[in-house]
């Protein structure tokens, strides 16, 4: 397989899924420049993904997926003995309801305004003023649980990237303390850390 990431995107929560898995010796790391929409070899990266967004993943049958929402529950999948995903039943669907809430509520309502260098102060006021209730209730879903679901999952790997970008954009944790702790506890995870780590590098180095 190949995954297309840009660093400290939110493609970073496959990264640590891989690592999770185990599985760094099944999927081959692309950088892309998602500026100039190439990869670090120079091929257009809108020949793979149209959308020029990161991530995407060649299967190993030769089709694209893209989103987080279809790439972290496949990637899962196909590691099951990792435990990344509940195979069956509500708890797959609580999955979906987590991924579907770090992809829409906090990635593209709060972290995309304050990332982006062309959003107005118009939109950055938006994100600030919805970042308290998305971020209480997730704290309320965080205290007294060490994840997401019963175990780490994707939509913990999903969540480290985004809240990771907590740092870049000045949104405080701190009145969220289970939240705070939470992200405390995943830096410590070794396949967060290593993740982090090393995309920490790429992106300072570029």
């Amino acid at each position: 397989m190949d995954l297309y990431y840009s660093p400290l995107a939110c493609s970073l929560a496959s990264r640590i899924t891989v690592y999770e898995a185990d599985a760094a010796d099944r999927v081959s790391l692309h950088r892309v420049d998602t500026r100039a929409k190439r990869t670090a070899d120079g091929a257009d990266y809108l020949a793979i993904n149209p959308k020029g967004q990161v991530p995407a993943l060649r299967t190993d049958d030769g089709e694209v997926l893209t989103e987080n929402a279809a790439i972290l529950p496949y990637l899962a999948d196909q590691f099951p003995g990792a435990g990344l995903a509940p195979a069956s039943g509500l708890e797959r669907y609580r999955l979906s309801q987590w991924l579907s809430f770090i992809g829409s509520e906090l990635h593209k309502t709060v972290f995309t305004p304050l990332l982006s260098p062309t959003a107005d102060e118009g939109a950055k006021a938006f994100a600030r003023a919805a970042a308290p209730a998305r971020l209480a209730y997730l704290d309320a879903h965080l205290t007294g649980r060490e994840h997401l679901l019963d175990r780490f999952s994707v939509a913990d790997a999903y969540l480290a990237a985004v809240l990771n970008w907590a740092r870049f954009t000045a949104v405080d944790l701190g009145p969220y303390p289970a939240v705070a702790a939470y992200v405390d506890r995943l830096h410590k995870r070794p396949a967060v850390a290593r993740a982090m780590q090393e995309e920490m590098g790429l992106f300072q180095a570029a």
